[in-house]
This record gives C-alpha cells, structure tokens and sequence, in this order.
C-alpha cells in the first residue's frame, strides 16, 4: 500500500485523503470541479494546521502530508498506478456503479476498491466491476480525521485477502476497524441508531412525548451524548434521510421512515447545516431542559437498541464484542446494546419489547428470536452469569 486514490472531494472524501496521506501513502484526491478541490485543500491545510496546534502532529510531519498529496479533475489519470482507492461521492447506488465502472476499467488488477457508503449494498456496488472480489465497503464517520472508528464490510464476493489488507490499512491510520461479516443494510451503527430514531419518531407521532421531552430522557436519563432528534439535525436530516430509505427498503416495516424527517427535508431543513430542522439552530445548539427527563420511558430506547444487536448477532454480522465496540466508537455511547441487554436483564428486555408489541402491533417492536432464545434457557446477562457473554 503505496500509492491511494479517493474520488469525490467532500467533507468525507477530504477527510479520508488526508488521513491517507498522514498514513504515509501518495494520494490523489479526484473530483469533478477544481473549485471543489481548492477548497478541500484548504480544509485539508487548515485540518493539519488545528492538528499541529493541539501536538496531534508534527509541523514537519503535517509539512510532508502535504507534499504526498495531489488533486486532480482527470480521474483515469489518478487511478492509472494506485494499490487502493476509496470513493466517497454522494449516497447514491447508480452513482456510485458508475464510478465502480470507472474504475475497474480504469485501475491495475490488484488495486482494491473501497466504498464509503454509510448504508448501501456492497455486493450491488462490486456488480459493476468484473473483479467483485477486490470491493469492499469502508465506511468512516464524520469527521473521517477525529473519529477512532472504521466499519470495513465484506461484500458476497470479498476475498479474505481484500477485507484482511482493509482492516490492516484502517490500523496504519490509526483507526479501529470492525468486520462487518455480511453486507447487511445500515451494518452495525446505523442499524441500531436506526431503530432507536424508528422508536422515538413512533412516539412523537402518536403524541405521546414531545421531541425536547424524548431528547431529554435519552440524554439525561440514558446518558447518550445527544438527543436523539438532536443526533438527526447534527448529522443533517438528508443524510439521516437517504440512510432511513435504504433501511426501509430492506427491512421494511421494522424501520418506517418518520414522516416528520420527510417531511422536513422536503421543506429544505436539514438540521444544523441550514439553520433548521426539529430544531432552530440560528440561535445556537438546542437547550433541552432536564425538567423532561421523567417524561418519556427511556426503556424503550433501551429495548430496541438491544433487540437490533440481537438480530445483528442472530444474523451473524457481528460478535457482541464488536458491536459493542463499534457503538461506542461510532456514537459515543458509554455501554454498547449488548453490554446494556446484559447488564439490564434480557428478561426485562424482552418484557418491555412484548408489553410494547401487544399495545402498538409495530415490527420494530418484534423481538429477534435470539433474545427469546437466551431467556428461555436462562442465559438473562450478568445476574445469571450469562447473556450476550459469559461472566465468571
């Protein structure tokens, strides 16, 4: 791994080019406008800047970042000589096919292709090239240089060999990569992120909180870092949006789209990014009065974050460990869901999934046949010495 690509210029697209560069790879950042590429090489200068001022790096060794860094509009050109490429243009599958295409004619036969996708099928992706074996997802979070975690997916046609050298560059970056097994829709953090927002846009739709009272439950209450309607707008609305489509579309009726969400990015307000979204940000970050915090049963949260892990372990797409660990990377959350489930009581899990099913009759409330499993044989988490993982 000598020489990387990375096709679209964006915040991630930039983010991941410098992380590339810092590695110690020659890197070529492509993009379609050199407009769009003098102001990621801006960012990239500014980024490397803070980093210097905080003793993140060296000024010599953000000097020589720098100087390993290329940007191009002509795409073939840039790809002709690489080892690795990852692409990051906007989540859009025909898109990113297109670019597959490309790239395939366009790359030597060793080169591995990586996506960026934070939600879209690998193996659709790796269809368009005929080397399917050398597709891999490799998704970052935002911001791509700060954030500790690397989801890298194995596609239907992955080779070992392209997943292994993946996860081996995450850890040259710094970064901790987890193995998505399988190349299920949202992989592990969004499916879980997912399922809570299914939750909470449920209760606010059927007027039974309010969002400031459910954000205020989930910060307070479950100590997450932010609300979950605040986590939405940060993220931007559009792209919390395009992820839930995609959701839906796998899983149907377990992960509705809130119709508030769509509704709000047909209006154009996207969060914080535009000043508005389920909350004026022109005044600032929201202020969400603690007051509320008994307002909403934050069991529930609890329950379908759990239940997700289960049907992500039930389907073998991760272990518990690695799913722990990638929710706490991803999302700062202080304990991962399988960590939660066991220190709760899987029976108090399942319970409140039950209690919650008979009332709404809603799919996201189905428990995953594993949670029923582990109760029915008394595996209930740390009270019973076993659950998710074995306690001495």
């Amino acid at each position: 791994m000598e020489r990387a690509a990375v096709i679209g210029a964006g915040a991630m697209g930039h983010g991941i080019a410098q992380l590339l560069a810092m590695t110690g790879l020659e890197v070529w950042l492509v993009d379609i406008d050199e407009e769009i590429l003098s102001k990621a090489l801006n960012q990239i200068r500014w980024s490397l800047g803070k980093l210097v001022e905080k003793s993140r790096v060296t000024e010599e060794n953000a000097k020589k970042a720098l100087e390993r860094l290329k940007t191009t509009t002509n795409f073939e050109e840039a790809v002709k000589n690489v080892d690795f490429v990852v692409e990051a243009v906007p989540e859009n599958l025909e898109l990113k096919k297109q670019v597959f295409s490309r790239l395939d004619k366009a790359t030597p036969n060793h080169t591995i292709l990586a996506t960026n996708t934070s939600s879209l099928s690998i193996t659709e992706i790796s269809k368009a090239t005929k080397k399917p074996d050398k597709v891999v997802g490799m998704h970052f979070f935002n911001p791509p240089v700060l954030m500790p975690l690397v989801e890298v997916i194995k596609g239907e046609y992955t080779s070992d060999e392209t997943a292994n050298l993946t996860m081996d560059l995450a850890k040259r970056m710094g970064k901790t990569p987890i193995l998505v097994k399988r190349d299920v829709r949202g992989f592990i953090v969004n499916r879980v992120l997912i399922s809570m927002f299914t939750e909470v846009c449920l209760a606010v739709g059927r007027g039974e909180a309010t969002i400031e009272m459910v954000d205020a439950a989930v910060k307070y209450k479950a100590g997450l870092p932010m609300g979950a309607f605040e986590l939405a707008d940060y993220l931007g609305l559009d792209v919390t949006y395009s992820i839930s489509k995609v959701m839906e579309e796998a899983y149907g009726a377990r992960a509705k789209v809130c119709p508030a969400l769509e509704k709000l990015v047909k209006d154009g307000k996207l969060g914080q990014k535009t000043g508005s979204g389920f909350y004026d940000w022109s005044v600032g970050r929201p202020r969400i009065p603690f007051r509320l915090a008994d307002k909403y049963d934050v069991e529930r949260v609890y329950a379908v974050s759990v239940n997700e892990a289960a049907w992500l372990v039930y389907e073998d797409v991760a272990t518990p460990q690695d799913i722990d660990t990638a929710i706490k990377l991803g999302t700062a959350w202080v304990q991962g869901p399988c960590e939660l489930g066991d220190n709760l009581g899987l029976d108090m899990v399942l319970n409140k999934l039950k209690e919650l099913y008979a009332k709404y009759g809603e799919e996201i409330y189905k428990s995953c046949p594993l949670l029923e499993e582990y109760v029915s044989k008394g595996w209930l988490g740390k009270k019973t010495k076993r659950g998710f993982y074995i306690y001495e």
